[in-house]
């Protein structure tokens, strides 16, 4: 038995996973188990889960691989100070305490961390050998050619190469500064959202705004040639030497200062998103397109922060060279972990690599379970009204009678999520065809900005019969977006279209019906889909069939079971927590059933605030 422990840490969104004789036996981010949004800290917690989920002691590790050179990574911080001197001596300070203390000292780190791993090995491969590693090797290609974006790993920002077999081969690098991440997070920073964590918002409103600074970007911010390489004006940037992503130039180039976090959102920030979009897509289809040419591959896959912008995903799927794309759904950090065991046991290691019709991800659903026993110690410890379905049968024709009468459940079934989506296993489900479930579940239950789109869960089978997506194509881990069918669609009035065109009240826009499932269609009709199947996610398949047998609808909303601030729930006892602080109708915990009429007499509202109170908002 050969066990490898891969491992990321201290910058953003630790995670462990853990392969055993080549499977993926457990992954999971630190964040889920400390409550600690995007948790940098070494992953302890989640270490000693994967340990627990495989049998083993860290005793058994073999290897425990790190998914980047931290070395390295303090020489171009180093490398990148200078530079800039005495520019930047401000951040500098900030920075190199942290290195001294913990980054440049990971052996010692590891070894504390896991003091009976003896015979275990040290190994630290490259970050974007890392993302690569995590792209290929779990995806049901044989070969495939390679693509990895995000800030900045070490130097690179930017690789691609081909994957065959076993074995991944990186071919062509950019270097830091001159990041595509870097450059959609200072757009992100200057709307006024936090940077690592703001930028899928800063898509969601992209749809609101017009591209009319696409072409100013373009024009002085990066140059972009027909390969896809870029260069980037840095002269418009802080983030090499200050503690801020943009500068004064920058601003007056747009004509306008950052925005003020929770501050009124206005047109020049949706089109400053709608701008920055349009730009990022043209740049990956362009370099998707030389690495076509280049590697003449009919399949690709992405990983690294880049790689979790769905609507350029959905437009290289759609538009791209490639007859069919993957994409890792844990492509931030957290992924690296994974892909650091992957490319001991694949590439150092030479173990073969069997492939097939689906990947080895296992539906991503990599995390902590737990069982109908140990659930009802809880609920009964708490003092819990809740009904036990006996059968699974019960089970299903139970929820989905729920869901037809508009209720928002919270779902909570099997293993947990890795990576930042919710996948139907720690998720907040609702009925699509409800006009005011997408400014419910914002306002009453995720406490979150009213403009965000939820995304639809919908039958594998059906998918092509509601959305812009080929048949043979599917998207099982909600990274793809794509167009409500046509037919679909529904026809606005004249009154609707001014409110549209003219209305600068963002959740007056979202709610107007646009298609038979408004509460998941966004106001340009693009849905962010996952696709279910039953072999992933049998049991919710199980409930999208059960809806449709109800309704005539094989869709359901799909939100992360987390309020505004919180990581996605882990445990029975973060999930009836959520529950109870927010307004949502039922909790689905495996087969116990809580309705919340059922115990708010349980609840005053001085103990619902307490609940509430313990969510940090921000």
């Amino acid at each position: 038995m050969t066990a490898i422990l891969g491992i990321s840490a201290f910058y953003h969104d630790s995670a462990a996973a853990l392969i055993v004789d080549g499977r993926i036996v457990a992954a999971a981010q630190e964040e889920r188990f400390t409550r600690r949004k995007h948790d940098p800290a070494f992953p302890a917690r989640a270490v000693e889960y994967c340990l627990q989920e495989a049998g083993l002691t860290a005793a058994d590790l073999d290897y425990v691989a790190f998914y980047e050179k931290p070395l390295v990574k303090f020489e171009r911080l180093l490398e990148t100070y200078l530079a800039f001197a005495p520019t930047g001596f401000r951040s500098f300070l900030m920075a190199v305490p942290v290195w001294l203390k913990d980054k440049l000292y990971l052996n010692r780190a590891i070894r504390q961390a896991l003091p009976n791993a003896k015979k275990a090995k040290l190994v630290y491969t490259e970050h974007h050998e890392s993302h690569a590693a995590s792209a290929f090797f779990p995806s049901p290609f044989e070969q495939a050619a390679l693509l990895t974006l995000d800030g900045v790993g070490e130097w690179c920002t930017t690789t691609w190469g081909v994957g065959r077999g076993n074995q991944i081969e990186l071919k062509s690098q950019i270097g830091f500064p001159h990041s595509l991440g870097l450059l959609y997070s200072a757009v992100t920073y200057h709307c006024g959202f936090k940077v690592n964590s703001g930028e899928y918002k800063l898509m969601g409103l992209a749809p609101y705004g017009r591209p009319v600074y696409a072409d100013l970007m373009r024009q002085h911010l990066i140059d972009v040639r027909p390969d896809g390489s870029f260069w980037m004006n840095m002269q418009y940037f802080n983030y090499c030497q200050g503690l801020t992503m943009t500068n004064s130039r920058f601003s007056d180039l747009f004509g306008m200062a950052p925005r003020k976090p929770e501050s009124q959102l206005e047109q020049k920030h949706m089109d400053m998103a709608a701008s920055i979009q349009e730009v990022t897509e043209d740049i990956v289809l362009k370099i998707a397109a030389h690495v076509h040419r280049e590697t003449g591959m009919k399949n690709l896959v992405l990983a690294g922060g880049v790689a979790l912008n769905c609507v350029a995903n959905g437009r290289l799927l759609r538009e791209g060279p490639f007859d069919d794309v993957w994409v890792q759904p844990a492509s931030g950090d957290a992924g690296g972990a994974l892909g650091a065991a992957e490319f001991v046991w694949y590439q150092l290691l030479h173990n073969p690599r069997k492939t097939g019709p689906v990947d080895a991800q296992q539906g991503s659903l990599l995390g902590p379970q737990y069982t109908d026993n140990e659930i009802a110690a809880v609920l009964d410890r708490e003092g819990v009204t809740y009904t036990r379905c006996e059968t699974e049968q019960s089970l299903i024709e139970n929820v989905t009678q729920i869901l037809t009468e508009e209720k928002v459940v919270g779902w909570f079934q099997g293993r947990m999520e890795y990576g930042p989506r919710a996948l139907g296993a720690r998720s907040i489900i609702g009925d699509p065809r409800s006009p005011k479930m997408q400014s419910v579940m914002n306002l009453k239950i995720k406490y979150r900005e009213s403009f965000r789109p939820f995304a639809p869960i919908v039958l594998r089978e059906a998918a092509s019969d509601w959305f812009d997506i080929a048949p043979q194509h599917e998207s099982p881990y909600m990274l793809i977006v794509a167009d409500v069918r046509e037919e679909r669609k529904t026809p606005l009035s004249d009154a609707q279209q001014k409110v549209m065109s003219e209305s600068e009240d963002l959740c007056e826009r979202v709610n107007v019906p646009r298609s038979a499932v408004p509460a998941v269609t966004h106001v340009d009709y693009s849905a962010r889909l996952q696709t279910v199947d039953a072999v992933r996610n049998p049991r919710l398949h199980s409930v999208l069939r059960g809806f449709l047998d109800r309704t005539g609808c094989p869709i359901l909303v799909n939100t992360s079971f987390n309020v505004r601030g919180e990581p996605i729930v882990c445990t029975p006892e973060d999930a009836l927590r959520c529950f109870m602080a927010t307004e949502m109708d039922v909790l689905v915990l495996e087969h116990c059933i809580i309705r919340k009429t059922e115990n708010a007499s349980n609840q005053t509202a001085e103990e619902r605030q307490r609940h509430l109170s313990k969510f940090e908002l921000d």
